[in-house]
């Protein structure tokens, strides 16, 4: 019953490789999904959101204006510091409770936690593999501009936001090199869960 985490940085590729392992018969759990669950309206996430960010980060449907708070915290280490206080309790509570129902379900289940901020929030947690989804920066800079519509400047200010991927590099029991064709990513996913049990046990071996 692996716990894996699956991480990498903006347009990294991360996403292809959750649906890939999907595929194979992993159940994946996907953060953001959980933020977006734990921010709905009438939660209380969202309730504590309004009342430290202003009632101005709700839209008149109620729901979180994800691109006013967004621009309230971006750059601001503070305010971010202020939202993850609240908002990553309530998703590792979630999170865990997902996991077991998954365990409980299925004991041999494979549970694919894809989470974009691992190294900043749940490095320590109890995983049994760490994998990242790596490209350049260059590579996912051209990515966001031609697959997000950013201009190059904020899909460079994007990227600097986030950790260097030196730190997820430095996690990573495995690295999945996302740079080269859309086949490659897929086989090397493909060749991570063929051999997934000699990857845990690799990792254990070393703890």
């Amino acid at each position: 019953m692996p716990l894996v985490a699956l991480t990498g940085g903006i347009a990294s590729g991360k996403s292809t490789i959750a649906r890939r392992l999907a595929e194979r018969g992993a159940v994946v759990v996907d953060a953001d999904q959980l933020v977006r669950e734990v921010q709905a309206p009438g939660t209380p996430v969202l309730a504590t959101i309004a009342e430290t960010f202003g009632e101005r980060m709700l839209r008149p449907d109620g729901s979180l204006d994800r691109e006013a708070l967004g621009a309230r915290v971006f750059g601001d280490a503070a305010a971010i510091a202020q939202l993850n206080a609240i908002v990553h309790p309530a998703v590792r509570a979630e999170s865990a409770r997902r996991f077991a129902a998954a365990f409980a379900a299925d004991p041999d289940a494979v549970v694919v936690y894809d989470v974009p901020l691992l190294v900043e929030a749940r490095v320590d947690d109890p995983w049994q593999l760490v994998v990242v989804a790596h490209a350049p920066a260059e590579v996912r800079v051209e990515r966001l501009i031609g697959l997000r519509g950013l201009s190059p400047a904020d899909a460079a200010a994007r990227i600097a936001s986030q950790v260097p991927d030196e730190a997820r590099l430095r996690i990573a029991d495995v690295v999945i090199d996302t740079a080269g064709t859309l086949d490659d990513t897929i086989r090397q996913v493909d060749e991570l869960w063929d051999s997934l049990d000699q990857h845990v046990t690799r990792r254990a071996e070393r703890l």
